[in-house]
């Protein structure tokens, strides 16, 4: 029989051979056959796994029907496992959804300090909330703030609905079917926006994997320059916002887009591990004196 060190070398010889690109939540082969390892052997994938213990002929099975999926298919990873991790928080995903990655997971985690008094935050918009992965993550974090979480997609926003429910979040965490602002109340305010939107170029998205061309194509485009959404989502953001609120986006690798489409106003680039461009934030002060 053979050990958990050797089903994983196996694993990951077939990925690599299979010329897949490592985008979603793991940037390797080895990283995803130790993950595929685990999940078809039933382990934690927080844990350090033993090494020299002998893999389970089952899940062997299991685990070699899986990686020949992952190579055939080329899609990500997380669609054949139907489950994705974000900083420790788990997601059930499918195809109706982008795999959750975002950088301004990180931010939410940091409780948007020093930009708001956390203590003081008790309304929260995110727009393009796909999986629902990141008002999950901020309702669990603002223990006292309602969370309204926006989405155009009803498939989108039927997945974010199980990952609520399965947060028992319902209570706390409303999913609204909308064009961004579209149906948020005339009047309603809050403390924070963000949005990790489609952002991506149209020569960028000619281009892209096969992993990222099995997401939803709506999840991703953005238009000429990928600013078109985010365009909308500056210039309506400062009548939804408190007057001490702020206006999270994560733009990806579209900072030279961002800083055209956005040359009247003063963009704060947040310093986030492994970005330093990848997402910007105004204050509700910035955007008025920007139309004032």
């Amino acid at each position: 029989m053979a050990t958990f060190e050797q089903v994983v070398l196996q694993a990951e010889q077939q990925l690599t051979q299979a010329d897949l690109y490592h985008g979603h939540g793991m940037s390797n082969a080895y990283d995803e056959a130790v993950y595929a390892a685990q999940f078809c052997a039933g382990l934690p994938v927080d844990l350090e796994p033993d090494w020299h213990t002998e893999y389970p002929m089952d899940a062997q099975t299991r685990l070699e029907s899986l990686v020949a999926m992952r190579c055939q298919s080329k899609v990500p990873l997380a669609y054949l496992t139907h489950e994705a991790y974000l900083y420790g928080y788990k997601f059930y995903v499918d195809e109706r959804v982008i795999v959750p990655r975002s950088f301004i997971a990180e931010v939410i985690l940091d409780e948007f300090v020093p930009w708001v008094d956390p203590d003081a935050v008790t309304d929260i918009l995110e727009l393009c909330t796909g999986s629902g992965c990141l008002a999950i993550m901020a309702a669990d974090v603002f223990a006292d703030a309602q969370v309204d979480a926006v989405d155009i997609s009803a498939d989108a926003l039927a997945v974010a609905r199980q990952n609520v429910a399965q947060y028992k979040l319902t209570d706390r965490v409303q999913l609204i079917e909308s064009d961004l602002y579209q149906a948020i109340p005339s009047g309603k305010k809050y403390d924070i926006i963000f949005s990790n939107p489609p952002y991506v170029n149209s020569k960028s998205m000619a281009v892209l994997p096969d992993e990222y061309r099995a997401e939803p194509h709506i999840a991703l485009a953005g238009g000429e320059d990928g600013m078109d959404l985010v365009r909308t989502i500056v210039a309506q953001a400062k009548n939804y916002l408190k007057p001490n609120g702020i206006l999270v986006v994560e733009i990806g690798n579209e900072y030279e887009h961002a800083m055209r489409a956005f040359s009247h106003l003063p963009l704060t680039w947040l310093d986030i591990s492994g970005s330093e461009d990848g997402v910007f934030l105004l204050t509700y002060a910035d955007l008025q004196r920007a139309t004032s």
